[in-house]
């Protein structure tokens, strides 16, 4: 070198990059559909970050405030108009996504090796509604979540 330092010399990355948002789209409830700046998509449930501060009681209140959410100009958060309204594009990253379908649940079976009476046995409801979830009926979110915890609890002890 000829004495001088780039600043490329000076940047010090570890571990992986910060999230970052490209879009986000307000749904129905405080369901947003947010797509990476990778192109993955996903759609989270903010209602539990929503009632979990004081800060958010406005967004609560006002479905017309909640559906004016912007991507941040860094695409690190979601920002509201407003006294600071905003959720980090890390914490929404770290949310499971509310899209769990028929063929998810499917898979998710066959990833556990369980049968419907496994399956049932594990969720704590019926074999006839494990059956219906195997095929078309809707899934509540609390058996996707439920699902899922139980695909990742096996993945981590295996």
């Amino acid at each position: 070198m000829s004495g001088a330092a780039s600043m490329n010399d000076d940047i010090i990355s570890v571990g992986r990059p910060l999230p970052r948002i490209m879009k986000a789209e307000a749904l129905d409830g405080r369901r947003v559909r947010v797509v990476w700046r990778d192109g993955a998509s996903k759609v989270v449930d903010l209602g539990p970050m929503l009632e979990s501060r004081r800060i958010f009681i406005p967004l609560r209140q006002d479905d017309a405030l909640f559906r004016v959410l912007a991507v941040s100009e860094e695409g690190d958060a979601l920002v509201w108009p407003g006294d600071d309204l905003e959720c980090s594009a890390v914490w929404i990253e770290a949310l499971p996504s509310d899209d769990f379908e028929n063929a998810d649940f499917r898979a998710a079976m066959d990833q556990l090796g369980m049968s419907l009476d496994g399956m049932a046995a594990a969720l704590e409801v019926s074999r006839r509604l494990v059956a219906s979830y195997r095929k078309d009926k809707p899934i509540p979110r609390h058996i996707g979540l439920a699902t899922r915890y139980l695909v990742e609890h096996a993945r981590r002890r295996a």
